[in-house]
């Protein structure tokens, strides 16, 4: 056998050789063994996500047959918002109080429906009533930790209006795909779209498409016009940022809403481009406002305002996000308010058209306790917190306040003669109540009977600038002031009850500011929302200078024109009586150490547009800041504080006078007299008054005086409130008689402050106008 002959018998290899040694047959065997094993990871892997699908599918499907359609939860019930008093457990109000009527799918035209369907699920008469989408979005959201987004069909909507929560929850997302599916095979698809037109919140307070027609456009559904059905279609997305009463961001955002809307429905062949070429926003209605009848009314207001304001809120928050607020109102205080105004307030015929403001807070942490803004929300604007009035006398605190700040003492001394000249008030000069002469008086007895004169005195030594940042500082809206004229010092610019109180709670709280508020705590049955009042304190006055200004402001109670109307308090107080120029406003500003209300009169017969004179009501001639706004606020002290401690305030710290004038006064003037540090130190703490006996007294030996013109030559006062009795005992006094008063020390000169603005003459002017100069103010 040749060699080149082949051996039968031999085994001829399939491929040669690779060049290691081994035969294509073992290398095949080595492969099948690497091939194996690849081949039973993938298969098991194949069969785990298998099995895994399978476990997810029998999950699925016994959630799906454990899952039962819920009886509906009264959403618009459940996401109320509820006010309650201070205790956080008594029922104050409620903000929305929700309209609704359901209507058959028939009465809803065709367009209005295909509206909603391009708004929110152009495939619902085709789909299963998921989205897998919004599902996928939905797990992707909770994986990566973020809020769970919407994208949900018109079947799921339903479910999550009417059976769940508003909770944007992975779990309440299952629950709510699983009652879709359900819903979607039990209902017909016409009945899933008819339950949820009668279902979805729209805004103003209206859930369901027959309401909100009702709201937005007076008319029944089954009326709607196209672009009306694209309105409300586009607005249910963001009903509180759509409403185009909200202003004309609103409008253009809701323009741009039923743009998408009209174009769908082009889209999807519901609507021809001619027809979409036509339309155009829709008019509305006004936006109804809701209000609780009677004073108590005033109060949701007040709170909805602030949480809007400094919390942040919207009104789709406050009218679907379930809030549960506590307020600052206290139960009590609040009818002691209510009771205190029926009760004091005339009813007489000349009566009916005073409008009354009262507003009380704690001095501690500014929290609002009561408020009376008017008979009704519905009838007159918030006397309390919206309408202003001529402040009058008690804008006077604010000048002692800049007085002692600059070094003055409550035992400096002014001529508190009437009439006396000043800048601007022409030949006749400035008067005080019922033209009464007082001669030298201290400051401390100057505010207890309320003397223009030593006032205006006063504000142009220390200017009418500081008056005016004293008033700021306490709490008075910087909006709220005018020029600072030398007449301010005396009440010429109007301002709210609510900010008074504020100023004259700084007073109280020894001059550490609280902003004042109304809400305590808010809570959310829907959600996590929570907030808690942290009051925002500010120190604005010298603590000692406050005490003083407040000592001096006990007298007012005690001996001056406040002692009558506060006759059988029973406790310790501080006040300030107002009457503005021709008895336009009436006002008591005043606080017990536990709490501070303020009281403001005024009448109009045009809703607070204009003012009128205050006379012959009730049979006194003149209405005054010691008659009525006195004596409802010695009654509402009386009811809010009973069965509390009667507490004392603390004794005011002696003051040392340093006070300089900067500027010279007119030669017609006579300058400041102040008492020694040997008479201060003996004086500071007493409560020195003036009676009408003293007054003529020392009136007598001033009369002759250049300052002042004879009293015959006067104008009558305008003003009837009588001065404070001859009967009532004048506090014990340390004053040294005049004739052996030693010589006054030499005072420290202070750089020359800028001299003020020129006056400008005294026109003829309402309690409501700004700043003027020449008004004569009453106590």
């Amino acid at each position: 056998m040749s060699d080149d002959d082949l051996d039968p018998t031999a085994e001829v290899p399939t491929q040669p050789d690779d060049g290691d040694g081994a035969t294509s047959t073992t290398r095949r065997g080595r492969q099948r063994k690497k091939h194996g094993l690849a081949y039973k990871i993938l298969t098991r892997s194949a069969i785990g996500l298998a099995t895994l699908a399978v476990i997810g599918m029998v999950v699925l499907f016994v959630l799906y047959q454990r899952t039962e359609i819920p009886q509906p939860n009264e959403d618009a019930q459940r996401q109320v918002s509820v006010l309650y008093y201070d205790d956080g457990k008594t029922e104050l109000a409620r903000f929305n109080n929700t309209t609704r009527e359901d209507v058959p799918i028939s009465q809803v035209p065709q367009h209005v429906k295909n509206a909603f369907l391009a708004a929110e699920d152009r495939d619902f008469y085709d789909n299963d009533g998921v989205s897998f989408t919004g599902i996928a979005r939905a797990v992707l959201a909770n994986i990566k930790g973020d809020e769970v987004q919407g994208g949900s069909t018109i079947t799921q909507q339903y479910v999550k209006n009417y059976f769940l929560s508003q909770d944007k929850t992975l779990n309440r997302k299952v629950n709510e795909v699983m009652i879709s599916v359900k819903i979607d095979r039990k209902l017909p698809k016409d009945e899933i779209l008819q339950n949820y037109l009668n279902t979805i919140y729209f805004g103003r307070n209206a859930y369901g498409i027959q309401a909100a027609s009702q709201a937005y456009f007076n008319k029944d559904a089954k009326e709607l016009t196209v672009s009306e059905g694209a309105f409300l279609a586009s607005i249910i997305n963001s009903p509180s940022s759509l409403d185009p009463a909200s202003g004309q961001e609103a409008r253009d955002r809701a323009n741009g809403r039923m743009v998408y809307v009209l174009d769908g429905m082009v889209d999807e062949g519901w609507l021809s481009q001619a027809e979409r070429d036509k339309q155009r926003m829709p008019s509305f209605v006004d936006r109804k406002k809701q209000t609780i009848p009677g004073p108590n009314g005033y109060l949701r207001d007040l709170v909805e305002k602030e949480l809007k304001g400094p919390r942040g809120l919207t009104q789709q928050d406050i009218d679907r996000g379930g809030l549960r607020i506590t307020t600052t109102i206290n139960k009590k205080a609040q009818a002691a308010a209510v009771n205190a105004v029926k009760e004091r307030l005339p009813t007489t015929p000349e009566a009916k058209d005073l409008h009354v403001g009262l507003a009380a807070q704690r001095p501690d942490d500014g929290a609002i306790v009561a408020v009376y803004g008017g008979r009704d929300p519905a009838k007159e604007a918030n006397n309390a917190t919206f309408q202003q009035m001529q402040a009058a006398s008690g804008f006077k605190v604010f000048g002692l306040l800049g007085a002692l700040e600059d070094g003055m003492t409550l035992q400096t001394q002014y001529l508190g003669n009437s009439p006396m000249k000043f800048p601007g008030y022409g030949a006749r000069g400035a008067t005080n109540f019922a033209n009464q002469n007082f001669g030298n008086i201290n400051l401390r007895r100057a505010t207890a009977n309320s003397v223009n004169t030593v006032f205006l005195g006063l504000n142009q030594d220390i200017g009418p600038s500081t008056t005016r940042k004293m008033a700021m500082q306490a709490g008075i809206p910087e909006s709220s002031l005018g020029k600072p004229t030398l007449a301010n010092v005396l009440g010429t610019d109007s301002v709210r009850v609510l900010d008074m109180s504020t100023a004259y709670n700084t007073i109280a709280n020894e001059g550490e500011k609280v902003t004042p508020h109304y809400i305590k705590k808010v809570t959310s049955v829907t959600s996590d929302y929570t907030y808690e009042a942290k009051p925002a304190k500010k120190r604005v006055f010298d603590k000692a200078v406050a005490m003083n200004t407040r000592a001096a402001m006990e007298d007012v109670v005690k001996y001056g024109s406040g002692r009558q109307g506060t006759t059988g308090l029973g406790r310790p107080a501080a006040g300030k009586t107002g009457t503005a120029s021709a008895n336009r406003a009436v006002w008591f500003n005043g606080f017990t150490p536990q709490l501070t209300a303020s009281v403001g009169i005024f009448k109009s017969t045009d809703g607070g547009k204009t003012t009128e004179e205050m006379t012959n009501i009730a049979g006194i001639p003149n209405l005054t800041g010691g008659t009525f706004p006195t004596e409802i606020w010695t009654a509402f002290m009386k009811a809010a504080l009973k069965g509390e401690k009667v507490e004392k305030f603390p004794e005011a710290p002696r003051l040392t006078n340093s006070f300089s004038p900067t500027t010279q006064r007119t030669t017609d003037r006579p300058r400041t007299r102040t008492t020694t540090e040997e008479e201060s130190s003996s004086s500071s703490s007493s409560s020195s008054s003036s009676t009408s006996s003293s007054s003529s007294t020392s009136s007598s030996t001033s009369t002759s005086s250049s300052t002042s013109t004879s009293s015959s030559s006067a104008p009558s006062s305008t003003s009837s409130e009588p001065p404070p009795s001859s009967s009532t005992p004048p506090p014990p006094s340390t004053t040294r008689p005049e004739p052996t008063r030693p010589p006054l020390p030499t005072r420290p000169t202070r750089p020359t402050r800028p001299p003020e603005p020129p006056d400008p003459p005294a026109p003829d002017a309402t309690p409501r106008a700004p700043a003027r100069d020449g008004v004569e103010a009453g106590p």
